[in-house]
């Protein structure tokens, strides 16, 4: 059996193509530069220049401060790497729950309801606050008074309402056709949910997720707020004592090498999945 081979028209879209992509890429890459070069040069001749150096890139201040800071970054991504599984766990529940039409889950429908509508409502900082100061006030007891927990409860329980929205939204993407064919092979309801709704609904959210968690990730800076010992707090420690703020910005670097990867990843999923779409 013969294989196919591209004709010399293809051959020669092909190369159009390149040569476009190419010109496009050139282009792009002359702007950037040229952007980047004027800004530099206009920050860079600015009357107060040399005190932003200073105070926000200083060299020695970087040095200095870089292991507190790097320490405190470890707390950061050890919440978001408990918080992840968890938010996942309530926002699948959340949706499910949200999703069902028995009558037998309609109070459970309400509350899961209240819940998502409450915690989007109120900014992710003000749940910090409210669980750091207003459940150790409270005196329960086996409850812990730890601000690493408590903190990271309220951040689950925040994200946990954004996440929900989303699987619920891939779930309510897929077509009524694959419950009723599921139906018609005699799997239950659950069943249904479990083996054909959900598997295909969270591979059409998969992006949108990513990017929930690229947030949850910078928003663990939030909890420096009630004093949790993180990157953020240390660089402000620092700045505080010294007068001299650049180990923000080293922070600050911290979550940027982490989220952009993430966030390239994301795209490529997204990409990927256009594809898929469209046949390419």
């Amino acid at each position: 059996m013969s294989t196919w081979t591209p004709s010399a028209r293809e051959l020669e879209r092909a190369r159009v193509r390149r040569q476009d992509r190419f010109r496009r890429a050139l282009i792009a890459t002359a702007v950037t530069v040229f952007v980047a070069v004027v800004l530099w040069y206009v920050i860079t001749h600015s009357q107060g220049w040399p005190r932003v150096k200073e105070t926000f890139f200083s060299a020695h201040a970087a040095r200095q401060s870089l292991p507190a800071v790097a320490k405190g970054f470890g707390t950061n991504v050890a919440m978001f790497l408990i918080a992840e599984p968890l938010i996942l766990l309530i926002g699948g529940l959340v949706a499910v729950t949200r999703t069902t039409t028995t009558p037998w889950l309609a109070p459970a429908r309400f509350v899961v309801v209240l819940y998502t509508d409450l915690l989007r409502g109120v900014p992710t900082l003000l749940v910090v606050v409210l669980f750091a100061l207003g459940i150790p006030a409270l005196r329960l007891t086996g409850v812990t008074t730890s601000l690493f927990w408590l903190t990271l409860f309220a951040l689950v329980l925040s994200y946990g309402a954004y996440v929900a929205e989303v699987i619920r939204a891939g779930v309510d993407s897929i077509h009524p056709s694959q419950v009723a064919s599921a139906e018609a092979l005699a799997l239950s309801r659950t069943q249904t949910m479990r083996f054909v709704v959900l598997p295909q609904a969270i591979r059409r959210v998969v992006p949108p997720l990513i990017n929930d968690f690229v947030s949850l990730q910078k928003d663990t800076a939030l909890v420096s707020a009630v004093g949790v010992s993180e990157t953020l707090l240390a660089a402000q420690d620092y700045g505080n004592y010294h007068f001299n703020y650049t180990p923000i910005l080293v922070a600050a670097a911290f979550f940027v090498a982490l989220t952009i990867p993430i966030a390239r990843f994301t795209d490529w999923l997204g990409r990927r999945a256009m594809r898929r779409e469209r046949g390419l």
